[in-house]
C-alpha cells in the first residue's frame, strides 16, 4: 500500500472542523422519552379521532414510527456485515439514502467547489458528473478502453493523471459498470492504489451479486485506507425504492461521512425493509432470483437477440442484470438514428421500456436491456421483431 494516503491532507478544512449535530437518540432510546419533541401520541393516521390516547395504539404501530429512526441504523449494518462477511465492524459502514447519497457526501467532503476535481473513466454511471456539478467541482474524463468492447481502465495513463494533478481528489470506477456490465480488472484497482495518488478511489458495485465469483474490492478496504466500496440493495435485493445504499471503507473515512450526513437520514420504515431483506430467508431468496435471473440472461434472452438480424452484437462481459445491445440499420451499419427509433417505437406501440445508450463512449448503437421474468423477456424479443419490421 502506497504511504503517502494523509486523510487530514484531502478532506475539506470546514469539513475536519465540523462539530457533528448530535440526535437525540445517540445518548438514551429506552425510558419515557420527552426529550426530542416528538408525539408520544402515536401516529395521527392510527387514532380514527379516537381520543383520549387509546392504550391499544402500540399494536397498530409496531415500528414506533412517531419516534426518530436509529441516526445509525446499527440492526441493519450488522445483518448487512453477516451477508458479506468481509471481517469488518459497523464501523466501517455508512448507509445512505440509495448510493447516490454516499456519492453526494462523499463530494461534499473531499472536492473544494471551483477548485477540486473528480475523476471519471467514460462509459459510467452519470450521477457521478451531476453531483460534481451540483457542487462545482470539476471532471477529468479518462475513457475506459473501449476496443472491441474490453471497456477496461487505461490503468497507467489513469494512474499518471492523478498523480500529476493533486486537485483530481477522487477516481470513480464502476464494476461492473454501467452501463457496459463489465467487471474491471481487480489487479488494474490495485496498481491504483498502490500508487503515490493521495485521493480517494471509490469503486462502485451496485451489481456485484451478479458475478458468479466474489470478487468484491470490500475486502481489501482495512488493507488501502483510501478504498471506499459503494454497495446497494436495490439490484439483487429488489429493494429500488427503499433507496438503502452502503459505503465500506475504514472508520476514519466512515466517522466523517456520519458526521456530515442528516441526522435521521434513514427512515425507521426503510431500516425495517432493509433488516427484513437482510434476513436468512431473504437472503436465500435473493441469491435464487439473481440464479434466474443469470439464466434468463445468459441462457435465453442473449441467444434469441443474436438471431435478430439487426443485432449486430452484444458488448461488455455482461457481469449485471441487464445486456448492452448493439444494433444496426437494414445496411448493416451501426446508426444512431436508426436505434433512437426503435427505442421509441418500442416504448410509444409496444409499451417496451429500454433504455437508450447510444450517446455514450463506445456505445454507439446501443440500447440497454434489463433482465426480466422469462415471459417479460419473450415479450421484448417478440416487440423488438415486430418494431424492425415497421423501420
Amino acid at each position: 500500500m502506497s504511504n503517502t494516503f494523509d486523510l487530514n491532507a484531502i478532506v475539506r478544512p470546514n469539513i475536519l472542523k465540523l462539530v457533528p449535530y448530535r440526535c437525540a437518540r445517540d445518548d438514551y432510546n429506552l425510558g419515557i422519552l420527552i426529550d426530542a419533541n416528538e408525539n408520544n401520541f402515536g401516529p395521527a393516521a392510527l387514532f380514527n379521532g379516537n381520543l383520549p390516547f387509546d392504550t391499544s395504539i402500540d399494536s397498530k404501530n409496531p415500528l414506533s414510527i412517531n419516534r426518530y429512526p436509529d441516526p445509525l441504523s446499527i440492526n441493519t449494518k450488522q445483518k448487512f456485515l453477516s451477508l458479506r462477511n468481509y471481517n469488518l465492524s459497523i464501523h466501517n459502514l455508512f448507509i445512505g439514502v440509495g448510493s447516490d447519497e454516499v456519492i453526494d457526501i462523499l463530494v461534499r467532503i473531499f472536492c473544494i467547489p471551483q477548485k477540486d476535481k473528480i475523476l471519471i473513466t467514460p462509459p459510467t454511471y452519470g450521477m457521478y458528473t451531476v453531483v460534481a456539478q451540483i457542487n462545482d467541482v470539476g471532471v477529468v474524463k479518462l475513457p475506459l478502453n473501449v476496443e472491441n468492447g474490453a471497456f477496461q481502465l487505461q490503468v497507467d495513463e489513469l494512474i499518471d493523471t492523478v498523480c500529476n494533478d493533486p486537485l483530481i481528489k477522487i477516481v470513480w470506477l464502476c464494476s461492473p459498470g454501467n452501463p457496459t456490465g463489465t467487471l474491471l480488472k481487480i489487479d488494474h484497482i490495485k496498481k491504483i492504489l498502490e500508487s503515490d495518488y493521495k485521493g480517494i478511489v471509490v469503486v462502485d458495485e451496485a451489481y456485484i451479486d451478479f458475478v458468479s465469483t466474489d470478487v468484491s474490492m470490500a475486502k481489501y478496504v482495512s488493507q488501502y485506507k483510501n478504498l471506499l466500496v459503494m454497495q446497494t440493495l436495490s439490484k439483487s435485493f429488489g429493494l429500488a425504492g427503499a433507496r438503502v445504499g452502503f459505503g465500506i471503507s475504514s472508520p476514519e473515512i466512515i466517522q466523517i461521512m456520519n458526521n456530515v450526513k442528516a441526522p435521521y437520514n434513514i427512515s425507521t420504515l426503510t431500516q425495517t425493509a432493509a433488516s427484513d431483506s437482510l434476513s436468512s430467508e431473504s437472503i436465500a431468496s435473493m441469491r435464487r432470483i439473481v440464479s434466474e435471473i443469470i439464466r434468463i440472461r445468459d441462457h435465453f434472452l442473449i441467444p434469441k437477440l443474436l438471431n435478430i438480424k439487426n443485432v449486430l452484437d452484444i458488448i461488455g462481459s455482461n457481469d449485471a442484470n441487464f445486456v448492452l445491445v448493439r444494433f444496426c440499420n437494414n445496411d448493416r451499419v451501426v446508426d444512431n438514428l436508426f436505434t433512437i427509433k426503435l427505442y421509441k417505437l418500442l416504448a410509444d406501440e409496444f409499451q417496451v421500456v429500454v433504455r437508450y445508450r447510444g450517446s455514450e463512449l463506445g456505445c454507439e448503437g446501443c440500447l440497454r436491456i434489463s433482465i426480466g421474468t422469462e415471459p417479460e423477456m419473450t415479450s421484448v424479443i417478440d416487440a423488438i421483431n415486430s418494431a424492425l419490421k415497421m423501420l
